[in-house]
């Protein structure tokens, strides 16, 4: 009698392709070059009006990193992120409000005394007059509607164009809602004439300068976070959710608590978004957080790279300059060339400008090859 015996299988071992210096030490000096260009040279060079302006696009910026980490990463297409924005933003603002009032020796805010129903500040308003209060809720509110929303969504499985309608659909509510209240949020006007940050005077050019500065170090930090993210474990998972969600599912994973991880880290920045563009352009109103600013957030994206945290920062900056610029000139047209520029990012450059590169570099691998063959 024989018995035959297998023997084990060896381990083979596949040596990994060195990282080159070069590659190691990209993503820290590309931190550095925007680092020493914001906060160096755009001070330098550019007039007090140039500087503002590049304040309101680095907000927008921020904005888009919680998009590139929600959408670009997680494939969430969040199309009501200027709700998350208005939070934080009307947060901030109450705050400022109440505070110039203060200094001025009212007991309420100058719109309230304009179309107020009442000598009383309202009991949900009170609570802002803490700034420490004021300073939390700018997260924390965003945060708490983007977990309640995202619970009731993706524990119930909704995805793709669904989730992406119940955002606009949330977006649209909250700036309806907050047009009807003129009495307590200023409607369609919304809180103006902010004057003060937090005991300094806005109408200071040093100060002005002081709050850029300030949302240049948040940006810079909160893309910092989303880079480590992006190479954590749970980046990694996240992508694997997108990919192929059920079979997470079968490996173990709840797919609805990785998305909802991201999707209220994505609402926490634009939070802060939100609450930095108070002081930095003086105001915040319904018409900055519907349905058309939204798709905005993520039409820069798309436009820079979703996949990519430099390409969506840039991409932000860049259509919202060019909102400014072209704006003005073609005030009709803009809309119809917002939309187009959504339409080509998506159906023809899905990676975005920041993709054009490897496209081009594919492109002439596989000309190459077909040359060989032929």
């Amino acid at each position: 009698m024989t018995t035959s015996t297998t023997s084990p299988a060896k381990k083979v071992s596949v040596a990994q392709p060195p990282v080159s210096p070069l590659e190691r030490f990209r993503v820290p000096a590309a931190f550095l070059a925007g680092a020493v260009l914001l906060l160096g040279i755009a001070p330098l060079v550019l007039s007090d009006f140039r500087l503002n302006l590049l304040a309101k696009y680095l907000c927008y910026a921020i904005v888009a990193v919680g998009v590139s980490l929600a959408w670009g990463r997680g494939g969430l297409l969040v199309l009501g992120q200027g709700v998350f924005f208005g939070l934080g933003g009307y947060a901030m603002a109450m705050h400022l409000k109440l505070a110039d009032a203060a200094d001025t020796g009212q007991a309420l805010p100058d719109f309230m005394q304009l179309y107020g129903t009442s000598d009383a500040l309202p009991w949900w308003w009170k609570p802002f007059a803490n700034p420490a209060f004021a300073l939390a809720m700018t997260v924390v509110l965003p945060m708490a509607v983007a977990a309640l929303l995202g619970f009731l969504v993706f524990r119930r499985r909704v995805k793709g164009a669904y989730f992406a309608i119940l955002s606009q659909a949330l977006a649209a509510a909250l700036s309806i809602w907050l047009i009807g209240q003129q009495a307590t949020t200023g409607g369609t006007n919304g809180l103006t004439d902010i004057q003060g940050f937090f005991g300094y005077s806005l109408n200071d050019p040093v100060n002005q300068r002081m709050v850029y500065l300030i949302i240049v170090v948040v940006l810079l930090l909160l893309m910092a976070a989303a880079r480590q993210l992006f190479v954590s474990r749970y980046g990694e998972l996240l992508v694997a959710v997108r990919d192929c969600e059920e079979r997470v599912r079968f490996l173990g994973y709840n797919p609805a608590n990785v998305k909802l991880i991201a999707y209220v880290v994505a609402a926490g920045m634009a939070g802060l978004a939100g609450a930095l563009f108070v002081p930095a352009v003086g105001i915040i109103s319904p018409a900055l957080i519907g349905i058309v600013p939204s798709i905005g957030f993520v039409i820069g994206a798309a436009v820079g790279g979703r996949a990519s945290l430099v390409g969506a920062v840039l991409g932000a900056i860049a259509v919202a300059w060019a909102q400014s610029t072209l704006s003005d000139a073609f005030p009709a047209a803009w809309t119809y060339a917002q939309g187009l520029l959504f339409i080509v990012a998506v159906g023809f450059l899905p990676g975005g400008l920041a993709s054009l590169p490897t496209v081009v570099r594919n492109r002439r691998t596989t000309t190459a090859r077909s040359g060989e063959a032929a």
